[in-house]
């Protein structure tokens, strides 16, 4: 009887986040991948996730050459203004810088080589920045916007629970996947697009106008990013999946290029 090898699955970039954890006297740096990331490309990708913990600039080129695709996650943390020229509004809020130097390369390496990129929330603010747009610190202190940042009270099924409106360009790929063009989303964040960069192009916008989702124009791979939480429960959510669905046979693509097949 024949036996079949089972193909070994697509390899997903998921970069770390730098946290100090523990409490203030006995506080440590720890590397950390949130779960429901990593769920959702195992699960809704079917690709396996991975950790480069300690990468730096200067070794994106080469691991790049291991992975199939990257996405870029949310996090607590912001980007720091310093990266699209405005000094830092608020010092309480969360930075991560070692974050910051490794993502803002990794962006503009994806798009060189046509790796297949994915950018949620802190990641779709990421590759506006490493392009050249810039960001608000604080959207819901401008005047006619919504306050697009969680209750800081309640379950988490409330804070990711459906927030506001995203209306998609017609014929877009995110109107595609959600089947619809406006669909109720998450809203996790403070900051927001300000400037989008040269060679994005918005496809969706909340009822303020803030710009919710873009893709790369003329991009060599899969190149999308959203501001919303599309992996909270996306089992629950078929355009959610959907999103991780289409990045995955994007990877899958690639895997099979580079090893000829």
């Amino acid at each position: 009887m024949e036996t079949r090898m089972k193909k070994p699955p697509s390899l997903v970039w998921l970069p770390a986040d730098h946290r100090q954890l523990g409490c203030a006297q006995r506080s440590m740096p720890f590397l950390v991948l949130g779960d429901k990331y990593a769920r959702a490309v195992r699960v809704h990708a079917h690709a396996q996730p991975v950790m480069f913990p300690l990468a730096a600039a200067d070794q994106i080129e080469d691991l790049l050459n291991l992975v199939d695709g990257v996405m870029l996650t949310g996090s607590p943390s912001n980007v720091h203004p310093a990266h699209f020229g405005a000094t830092l509004a608020d010092r309480s809020l969360p930075l991560d810088e070692q974050r910051d130097e490794l993502t803002l390369a990794l962006v503009q390496a994806c798009l060189a080589q046509g790796v297949p990129l994915l950018g949620i929330c802190r990641g779709f603010q990421e590759i506006n920045v490493a392009m050249g747009g810039t960001l608000h610190q604080h959207v819901h202190a401008l005047p006619g916007h919504l306050d697009h940042r969680e209750s800081p009270e309640g379950s988490y099924d409330l804070q990711y629970g459906p927030s506001h409106a995203v209306r998609f360009t017609q014929g877009s790929a995110f109107a595609r996947w959600a089947r619809a063009e406006v669909v109720p989303v998450n809203s996790l964040h403070g900051q927001g697009i300000d400037r989008l960069a040269q060679g994005l192009r918005a496809l969706g916008h909340a009822p303020d106008g803030l710009v919710e989702a873009f893709e790369v124009e003329d991009a060599k791979g899969f190149a999308y990013a959203v501001q919303w939480h599309p992996e909270w429960k996306a089992s629950e959510n078929s355009f959610y999946a959907a999103i991780f669905e289409a990045f995955g046979e994007a990877c899958r693509h690639r895997r099979a290029s580079r090893q000829g097949l």
